[in-house]
């Protein structure tokens, strides 16, 4: 697998080094001339209507008199897709010296405008508004759901528009913000002043890169949590009650034992200041979202003070942490893009969110954010899925990564047939693979954590890029211990199974298994998802019926059933969790057909088939002809 190696070159502003590709787009200065000076642009947003969902944004530009070209950002860092809401984009306008201007959107690319700039013009006036949209909506991260009635997040990139000619290094704003009175706020932006009279929060100036790597957290019910001093480091929460912040103690605890444990793992930080911006919320759009300084994490709004909510956002937190390590400082070349225009790729998002995604589980465990058992529940949930996915047979793992540009935000009927983005869990297991490679290669004296400090150690300092290959990976796993590392993540990334890559678990001491028991993890995922009878009969749904997948090839496939339609009756019986569950309990002792009644639009089928197997869990259980290695990988150290 080959990755094209780009120039990297550094900007660095009021102590930010944000390091990029150099723009293809940048006009060259002629041989002579006097080297041209990048805009600095001026951005006031108005977000003291946040309860509306509704965003006012104010820039000046300095322009030329002819056509002056804008781009609204479209490539997002960490989105890994076009995903720059420019739907919600509204009430733009264009003036210079107190007269409109025309503009028109371009042809072919929607994210471009052109405007028109008369003679005399040394900078035009842009206004537009941003419109969030509400809970419910088909948005993708910064582009969905962000404000409540108690809280919003500034994604900078939804509310500016920047001109063409420079890299998102070379051009510098001076942004303000205002929030409804009384709200406080967070970001990692150096904070220039802050009126007392208005609330206007004016920032330093920053290079565009920063500023859209910088979102701000804000809100009525606010609660800022120290976790580390030597770089400092904090956990600051937004939600939409007082009570969502009343955490136990422990929890924050852990934390805290989180910036620890990253630091024994890497050996180093790239960044002056960190800030976990935590949303938690009902109706706001629930991801995480990766930047050098901080993370954009997003839950449901009792996510840390309910066991049940607690456990299910165990791991968002870790993995976004990591991603400041691996996504940010270190990052694949093809995704370390000059602007927000030109197109990224994720071949190598396999390292990118799949390393991280195994990285940030060990974390979990060993800070105490997951106990033991939860994190091997974690697993076995992965692994069972995984083993689960007919997909395999027609896409391999790579081409989950190679297609998300296009295929991210499918909706999740017939996804273990679509195949979704895989590289987030089947890393998990390919990467623990590794690390099982690595202790049996050298006997124990090595493992992943050598890795990371070799990748992403090197010198503390602020933010920067240091860009990646296939083959900078290979050789680092080299340097570690010798092995055909080529051959074995060509054959990972290509195969088609069967079955999900569960030798590196084998290898660690665990064995995956099923039995008629749901883990606490489980218990929880169904509070939240519906119900999983994918083990069992093949069928995961809605409480209310409606089937969200079929597991081509199990049972209730074979005899017809398929994602969309809506099961009615079980044996007879109104539909309900219960009613299905104890229906697969007593057929484990019956040899009565199962009897689902399902609708498929306007018709019903009845639907009959031999199944005996009772209720399916996925565990994991110890092998005791080996080592327990799991239990030492997630180790505190």
């Amino acid at each position: 697998m080959k990755v094209r190696r780009v120039v990297i070159r550094c900007c660095v502003a009021f102590l930010i080094c944000g390091a990029l590709a150099v723009s293809q787009k940048a006009q060259k200065t002629p041989k002579g001339a006097t080297p041209r000076s990048a805009p600095r642009i001026t951005l006031s947003l108005d977000a003291s209507e946040a309860a509306r969902k509704i965003f006012h944004a104010r820039l000046t530009i300095p322009a030329a008199p002819g056509t002056l070209t804008l781009y609204y950002p479209k490539w997002i860092p960490g989105e890994h897709g076009p995903t720059g809401p420019i739907q919600d984009l509204t009430g733009l306008t264009f003036t210079a010296n107190g007269q409109s201007l025309k503009w028109r959107r371009d042809l072919v690319d929607g994210w471009t405008f052109h405007v028109e700039v008369p003679a005399g013009v040394s900078r035009i006036e842009a206004a537009l508004d941003f419109v969030s949209p509400g809970a419910g909506s088909r948005g993708m991260y910064t582009g969905a759901a962000s404000a409540t009635d108690k809280m919003a997040v500034v994604s900078w990139n939804t509310v500016l528009l920047y001109p063409a000619g420079w890299t998102s290094d070379e051009l510098s704003y001076e942004a303000s913000l205002r929030l409804p009175p009384g709200w406080k706020s967070a970001t990692p932006l150096p904070v220039e002043e802050q009126a007392q009279a208005t609330g206007e929060i004016k920032f330093q100036p920053v290079a565009l890169t920063m500023l859209v790597d910088s979102p701000v957290i804000s809100g009525e019910y606010f609660r800022v949590v120290p976790l580390s001093d030597n770089p400092p480091q904090e956990l600051d929460i937004a939600a939409d009650s007082a009570a969502a912040l009343e955490a136990p103690p422990e929890v924050f605890d852990h934390y805290k034992n989180l910036t620890g444990q990253a630091q024994k793992l890497f050996g180093a930080q790239h960044f002056r200041d960190y800030h976990f911006l935590y949303s938690l919320s009902d109706h706001v759009a629930h991801f995480g979202l990766e930047h050098h300084e901080s993370n954009d994490s997003r839950s449901a709004e009792r996510a840390l003070v309910d066991p049940g909510q607690r456990l299910l956002a165990a791991g968002l937190l870790s993995h976004e942490y990591v991603h400041s390590w691996n996504g940010k400082y270190r990052r694949p070349a093809d995704l370390a893009t000059p602007d927000y225009q030109k197109p990224m790729q994720d071949d190598l998002l396999w390292v990118y969110e799949g390393l991280t995604s195994y990285l940030g589980d060990v974390l979990s465990a060993r800070s105490g954010i997951r106990t033991p058992e939860q994190f091997r529940d974690n697993v076995a949930r992965i692994a069972a899925r995984l083993d689960h996915t007919p997909g395999r047979t027609w896409r391999n793992l790579q081409d989950t990564a190679d297609g998300v540009p296009a295929m991210q935000g499918g909706p999740s009927q017939w996804e273990s047939w679509r195949r979704t983005v895989d590289y987030y869990d089947e890393d998990v297991l390919n990467w623990l693979w590794v690390d099982m490679i690595i202790r049996q290669e050298t006997h124990g004296a090595k493992s992943m954590d050598d890795f990371c400090r070799l990748f992403y150690g090197g010198e503390s300092g602020p933010p920067q890029v240091k860009t990646y290959s296939f083959e900078d990976v290979v050789k680092t796993l080299n340097q570690v211990t010798p092995y055909d590392w080529d051959k074995f993540w060509t054959e990972r990334l290509t195969n088609h199974g069967p079955g999900a890559p569960l030798a590196g678990l084998e290898a660690s001491g665990w064995k995956l298994t099923y039995d008629d028991k749901r883990s606490e993890l489980e218990r929880a995922e169904e509070g939240r998802n519906g119900i999983d009878a994918a083990y069992s009969i093949g069928l995961l749904l809605h409480r209310d019926g409606v089937i969200v997948d079929t597991i081509e090839g199990m049972v209730a496939a074979k005899a017809g059933i398929g994602s969309g339609m809506k099961v009615i009756a079980v044996n007879g019986r109104a539909f309900s969790d219960d009613s299905l569950r104890d229906a697969l309990k007593e057929a484990k002792t019956s040899s009565t057909p199962l009897e689902l009644l399902v609708e498929n639009a306007d018709y019903l089928h009845t639907y009959k088939f031999d199944y005996h197997g009772g209720e399916q869990y996925p565990h994991l259980v110890r092998d005791a002809s080996k080592p327990d290695e799991l239990s030492e990988i997630i180790k505190a150290k």
